[in-house]
């Protein structure tokens, strides 16, 4: 499985000049670890989003700091936080609205915010909260911006076109995770029982997450199938130390550091294939809807569910009929 290896986003992710990049769950763990990376490397706006504004003022202060460490004035870099709740399909509209509102094009938008292992539970809007929070509410804001994306694709293509700038179409990076591999419930994605908290007893948390990461894969396949004017791919981030993993009880930490001992990363470090999606890799280098593990590593993986050729098509069918009153 070939990838970057010795990956040093200092050096290898580019001058971002004239590009605006979306990242949801900024405010903390691999997406503020991004949000702050990517503001040292010059973008035109850095948008991000989260639930916690004093967390995000916390985002924006280390963005400022690292890009005046770089050599950029911090009174220079354009950074705009917007309030979203991803389990709440109402504040997701509304989060989309603000950001059509702040700008007339759209580089990168990368869906990072999620869950992980919550217990059983609803939404507000009364889906099972994992496939609420990690897809549905990112499949929500990924349609109300593609026509945004779109555009921005197709003044990359007329630049191209003119011979003033390479092709470069705007991306979609959607974060999954191995975790759909062997942790989805029998079927891969329960339909009749996404609007129910989907109990499942003993180790249910990690199936209901699974389910959504692989919803995740699913996602952004059909998206590249169905949308192929913006790049749309997913990536896992890898093992991460994150907050939401220090929180944990005994068990599940255990289930996590033993079961991936030596593979478990930085936080910082767990950007790094967010970065490497986000702002490196070029539009021909990548496979359109594929799976990518640290860093840049098309990735093998595979079970029956991701292998089902009719579950794609299936869960945007029924994303898009759900979603329905709020597009």
């Amino acid at each position: 499985m070939p990838g970057i290896k010795n990956f040093d986003p200092k050096k290898d992710v580019p001058d971002l000049a004239g590009k605006v990049i979306l990242v949801t769950g900024g405010t903390a763990g691999v997406g503020a670890a991004t949000v702050i990376e990517l503001a040292q490397h010059n973008p035109a706006h850095l948008i991000f989003t989260g639930r916690n504004p004093q967390s995000a003022e916390a985002t924006i202060s280390s963005a400022r700091s690292s890009a005046a460490g770089a050599g950029t004035s911090a009174e220079a870099v354009p950074l705009t936080f917007i309030e979203c709740d991803l389990a709440n399909l109402a504040s997701v509209k509304a989060a989309a609205d603000k950001v059509l509102a702040l700008t007339d094009r759209l580089d990168v938008l990368v869906c990072n915010a999620g869950i992980m292992a919550r217990p059983a539970a609803l939404s507000p809007d009364g889906y099972e909260i994992h496939m609420a929070t990690n897809h549905l509410g990112h499949a929500l804001l990924t349609l109300k911006l593609l026509p945004l994306l779109e555009q921005t694709s197709a003044a990359a293509a007329a630049s191209s076109a003119a011979g003033t700038n390479p092709a470069n179409p705007a991306r979609i990076i959607t974060v999954s995770s191995a975790a759909w591999r062997s942790g989805a419930p029998p079927g891969g994605i329960q339909f009749d029982r996404l609007k129910t908290p989907q109990a499942m007893g003993v180790g249910g948390r990690w199936l209901r997450y699974g389910q959504s990461k692989l919803a995740n894969l699913l996602w952004a396949r059909e998206l590249a199938a169905r949308h192929p004017a913006v790049l749309s791919f997913s990536v896992t981030p890898g093992i991460v130390a994150t907050g939401g993993v220090a929180a944990f009880g005994l068990a599940d930490k255990l289930l996590v550091y033993v079961a991936n001992a030596g593979r478990v990363s930085s936080v910082d470090r767990g950007a790094y294939n967010l970065l490497w999606a986000a702002a490196v890799v070029s539009g021909d280098a990548v496979e359109r809807g594929g799976f990518y593990e640290p860093v840049g590593a098309p990735s093998a993986l595979q079970s029956r569910a991701s292998r089902d050729p009719a579950l794609p098509g299936r869960l945007w069918e029924w994303t898009v009929e759900e979603l329905g009153r709020f597009l």
